[in-house]
């Protein structure tokens, strides 16, 4: 069962009390020459918690938060915070990613591959830390957003630029109250954060019981069993209807809250949805843009109809075609989903269809999951696998699969996962490697080769030499036209900073982006920094996005646009702005001949 109190984040550390341990803890720390694991567990042992324990990291960050205002400590917060930063690979790609849950919700796929766990979102399970998460907080937006928030500034990270990705279900099935008052409280969350405001106690959730509903078993599993026990609950606790009247909010109400976010001290430079192929419409993909978002993950699965058939997937190849164009030509960041190994594939045909992703142009994705198929018990593969029908691949079978595609993957296209996070506890059968990207490139580099997709490339936390940078300008066509893929890159071909601009030929959206080139993204890598930070020998705040951008106007203008338009996020409305660009109604624009 839950706890009926959502679990609160809150720093409930108390620094007072341990004010001479906590003040030797950070002064050993500013006198150590070089600080290493051991070291600091011998400065910690030094100064133990009530004579036995030790303190954690985020104490000694409170500590330091607490009592330098008194003392004549020769370092910021920020400086004494790089020493001890944990997990520092979560920043180091120039934003902080705060991912939230939505709730269970009825779902229109009935994919055999998808575990039904009637305690989360299709497709997820509970045993996932970010579900985890999710439901410790009752899937509320605010609780979600705000106590990640707060887990991050503990430990160290920044979180004036925060990345929101949305997960669960099949985002474009909920009702559009639910869309927008989701994100209007994530929205507030990071607002209130940035303010200093807790509002975490007047976050209303509805207590749904999820947690009681019997766990489903995929042998007898039937085509609407999730739907039907995630509905009943549903409109058992929220007096007959779906979406209750707290869970609802207006297009204005959401309009002010981003308005509080263009400026706030921690802003949202990116919010993605999930979503399926099948449910991106034009009215769809104006809905996911007012709302603020800037990428969309697909589930495209596969790029077989006869597969995607015999998985009961619910939509052809066609359809998937015509989502990303429609996504593309909006502007957003492609995030596909690819699944080898599914019911009907092979090791051959799986590597064929991976060529097939980015051969054609109708898709080329700029981001990728990878996600072998991995049998769960609540999921209806589990007929399949002991009639025999269906078997995991083994070792040698997967690894050839994964190495082909990322081998083959572009420049252009980032790998994000090469496996889904669920418990080795979970998995009936399947691959259960945590770590199976570092043992598919450990096979490449056997085989002499290496994955230059922009993961494998980017430059980090590592420091470099402007005057060292070269830039590169790499063009294909995709279904709307070209695309300019333009990267700085060390002469180690690390990746320092890209911009992704579309030369539409004809546009499949009219009205504001008629006629209009299109930046889809512009990023900067390094470590993620406060807003105003300047990074010194960094990647982050040395004017490469403004050069690019820069660069971008003029190839639009070369290739005759007269506008140039991009997707920006809410919170960098300002930076654009800064850059010359006007606000239009979901896009900003700047002339290119100007």
């Amino acid at each position: 069962m839950l706890d009926p109190h959502p679990r609160r984040h809150r720093n409930q550390f108390d620094p007072d009390p341990y004010e001479s341990e906590l003040v030797g803890i950070v002064e050993a720390i500013l006198a150590a020459d070089q600080l290493d694991a051991r070291t600091l567990d011998r400065i910690a042992k030094t100064f133990p918690k009530d004579g036995k324990g030790l303190f954690s990291r985020s104490e000694i960050i409170a500590g330091f938060r607490r009592f330098a205002p008194g003392r004549q400590w020769a370092v910021d917060d920020l400086a004494f915070i790089e020493r001890l930063r944990m997990r520092p690979v979560r920043t180091q790609s120039g934003v902080t990613p705060v991912t939230v849950l939505t709730k269970p919700y009825p779902c229109p796929g009935r994919c055999i591959f998808c575990p039904n766990d009637v305690r989360m979102p299709k497709s997820y399970l509970s045993d996932e830390p970010g579900a985890q998460r999710a439901a410790d907080n009752r899937f509320d937006p605010y609780l979600q957003t705000w106590n990640r928030l707060a887990a991050y500034h503990s430990i160290g990270h920044p979180v004036e630029k925060v990345e929101l990705i949305v997960l669960g279900g099949t985002w474009s099935f909920h009702p559009e109250p639910y869309q927008i008052w989701y994100v209007k409280r994530c929205f507030d969350a990071m607002n209130d954060f940035g303010a200093g405001i807790d509002g975490c106690a007047e976050a209303g959730i509805s207590p749904v019981p999820f947690s009681s509903i019997p766990v489903i078993d995929g042998r007898v599993l039937e085509p609407t069993s999730y739907n039907r026990a995630i509905g009943g609950a549903l409109i058992r606790s929220q007096a007959g209807v779906l979406v209750h009247e707290s869970e609802a909010a207006s297009w204005a109400e959401l309009e002010s809250a981003q308005r509080a976010n263009e400026d706030a001290a921690c802003r949202n430079v990116g919010l993605s949805i999930e979503t399926r192929p099948d449910e991106i419409t034009p009215d769809e993909v104006q809905r996911i843009r007012r709302l603020g978002g800037t990428k969309v993950q697909i589930g495209i699965q596969c790029l077989s109809d006869h597969v995607l058939a015999m998985n009961r997937r619910g939509h052809d190849v066609a359809t998937i075609r015509r989502a990303l164009a429609l996504l593309r030509s909006a502007g957003f960041k492609i995030h596909a989903h690819w699944m080898p190994n599914l019911l009907a594939a092979t090791p051959e045909g799986d590597v064929e269809d991976f060529d097939r992703l980015f051969d054609d142009a109708d898709f080329r994705p700029d981001e990728l999951k990878i996600y072998p198929c991995s049998l769960v018990a609540s999921a209806e593969l589990m007929r399949h696998y002991e009639s025999g029908e269906w078997r995991p691949y083994n070792e040698e079978e997967l690894l050839r699969v994964l190495t082909a595609g990322m081998a083959r993957t572009p420049r252009y296209c980032r790998i994000t996962r090469v496996i889904r996070d669920f418990s080795a506890d979970d998995i009936v059968i399947g691959n259960k490697v945590a770590n199976l990207r570092e043992v598919a490139e450990r096979a490449l580099a056997g085989q002499g080769a290496r994955c230059s997709d922009i993961r494998a490339r980017e430059i980090r936390g590592e420091s470099f030499r402007s005057e060292d940078l070269r830039l590169s300008e790499h063009a294909y066509t995709t279904s709307i036209g070209r695309e300019i893929f333009l990267e700085y890159a060390t002469p180690a071909d690390r990746l320092v900073a890209f911009l992704r601009l579309s030369l539409p030929v004809e546009p499949a959206a009219q009205g504001e982006l008629a006629g209009s080139a299109m930046i889809r993204e512009v990023h900067v890598y390094g470590a993620s920094l406060a807003l105003g930070r300047r990074a010194g020998g960094r990647a982050q705040h040395r004017g490469l996005g403004r050069q690019l951008i820069e660069r971008a106007r003029a190839l639009a203008a070369e290739a005759g646009y007269d506008d140039l338009a991009v997707i920006s996020a809410v919170g960098t409305r300002a930076y654009y702005r800064s850059l010359g660009f006007r606000d239009g109604p979901l896009y900003q624009h700047i002339r290119v001949g100007d």
